[in-house]
């Protein structure tokens, strides 16, 4: 009988799937390893408020690490580390490997763009003596979510002379924050009957920036106060608002989380997360087998689109150069080539398992999350990676201890949403959404399991040693 149970025992080990919380699978150095990336995480969060800021951060790095702006022309070696920048909002980076690009290339790609409240065009008013910022929220928000919190400004002005000035306000220690106000408890009886949908209109996330006068005894003259701030920091007008970008973001700053610290909180998680992974993993590339491509995006939170976007020819560009250089056919790159779309998944939760299916869901603590299609309902906007790729991450994974999971967007009914992963299956490469499951996404401050951040950069640096 107990020669039975033991036959019975080896038997459901060889043929069931069993998951394993993460911390169960690796030692004391690899927990070391982990905290050690989870802290240079941490920092480049903290830094990267907007994708401009992580663009820029990017190529900071990248240049500490030995990379070149890659101009047409140039000649390429296997092991050359290059960079571009789209127009300082999008960036692509790679190592050249040892095989011709004919043979196609390892791409890992990202988004460093967040939800957030953008300044519409002309956005100062003033109004019974306050003055407010009117703004249009960008990306997928729960617009009550963003009241009562405080908020940085960030932005870039182009002036009519073709020069451009930064503006950052809120950031320093010192620095005067803004804010959306909300009705107080005692006077939102109608308020809190509507539905959370309704309970805030878009026109009304307008940020309190200012409430004091300007000494004269014209119209507007709090509007002119905050006018002449910026005027006398910035060198700025209110016509220089027409061409502008200027994004309220989060101030709040990125921690650990929990009495064990094993978690990480911040604002951008989604998907910059995953931008830190690709970077730090093709920094990791020396002379890779494959060339290593790395693109941080812009855009994916509304569909993708513009010129730093994944629908736009920027990375065509860029890759038909470096084919070019090679005498190398982009279309046979391209179908010779794997793709990484490095998004985040949402974590399960058990405050809410209602919206989930637990067996297909991915867990906080379990690894990478390996999302073969996401989409809404019918999968409808999906990739959908076919079962071979699947196989081609499960191998590599393995061979490299990488721990991972399988991962949904919710019920099939639930809802459902999309990555960059379709665009770059539209070019006839190989794609599938792998990345870090998220708690609380698109919430002002997410939050991230530590152990999966980890996962996710040995994940992709796998698949950059493996391809």
């Amino acid at each position: 009988m107990a020669e039975e149970k033991n036959e019975n025992k080896e038997l459901r080990k060889n043929l069931f799937y069993e998951q394993k919380n993460g911390y169960d699978l690796i030692d004391r150095e690899e927990r070391l390893a982990l905290e050690r990336y989870c802290e240079g995480y941490m920092r480049f969060l903290d830094s990267c408020r907007t994708e401009r800021e992580a663009v820029r951060e990017g190529i900071r790095q990248a240049e500490e690490q030995g990379f070149v702006e890659f101009r047409p022309g140039m000649e390429l070696h296997p092991g050359d580390k290059l960079y571009r920048s789209n127009r300082g909002k999008s960036l692509l980076l790679a190592v050249i490997g040892e095989k011709p690009l004919e043979h196609g290339c390892t791409v890992a790609a990202a988004h460093v763009d967040c939800p957030r409240l953008d300044l519409k065009q002309l956005p100062l008013y003033e109004d019974n003596g306050m003055a407010y910022l009117k703004t249009h929220y960008y990306g997928g928000i729960k617009k009550y979510q963003w009241l009562t919190i405080p908020l940085e400004l960030h932005g870039t002005v182009a002036l009519k002379s073709g020069k451009t000035v930064d503006v950052a306000i809120g950031r320093e220690k010192n620095d005067p924050q803004l804010v959306i106000t909300d009705l107080l408890p005692h006077l939102a009886a109608e308020q809190m009957q509507k539905k959370a949908s309704e309970l805030v209109k878009g026109e009304s996330l307008n940020l309190l920036v200012g409430g004091v006068p300007y000494a004269d005894e014209g119209k507007e003259r709090v509007k002119l106060a905050v006018m002449s701030i910026l005027n006398d920091s910035y060198g700025i007008t209110e016509e220089d608002f027409l061409s502008a970008e200027f994004e309220a973001v989060p101030a709040m700053d990125v921690r650990e989380v929990g009495l064990d610290r094993s978690f990480i909180g911040g604002y951008g998680h989604d998907d910059r997360v995953c931008a830190y992974a690709e970077l730090r993993a093709i920094f990791d590339m020396e002379k890779p087998r494959t060339t290593a491509v790395c693109i941080l995006a812009d855009k994916e939170e509304i569909g993708s689109e513009g010129t730093s976007g994944m629908q736009s020819e920027a990375f065509e560009l860029f890759m038909e150069e470096l084919c070019a250089a090679q005498g190398a056919s982009l279309r046979r790159c391209f179908a010779n080539s794997l793709c990484i779309s490095a998004d985040v998944c949402n974590a399960f939760d058990p405050v809410w398992p209602e919206v989930s299916e637990k067996r297909n869901e991915a867990k906080c603590n379990y690894g990478m999350g390996i999302c073969k299609y996401t989409g809404a309902r019918g999968k409808s906007g999906s990739n959908d990676a076919d079962a071979e790729t699947v196989g081609k991450l499960r191998r590599f994974f393995d061979e490299a201890g990488v721990v991972w999971q399988m991962a949904e967007l919710g019920k099939v009914d639930q809802g459902g949403g999309g990555t960059v992963a379709a665009y770059m299956a539209r070019r006839n490469i190989s794609t599938i959404d792998a990345g870090v499951p998220v708690l609380s996404m698109h919430a002002p401050w997410e939050v991230v399991a530590k152990f999966d951040c980890y996962m996710t950069y040995k994940g992709v640096k796998a698949v950059y040693e493996k391809n």
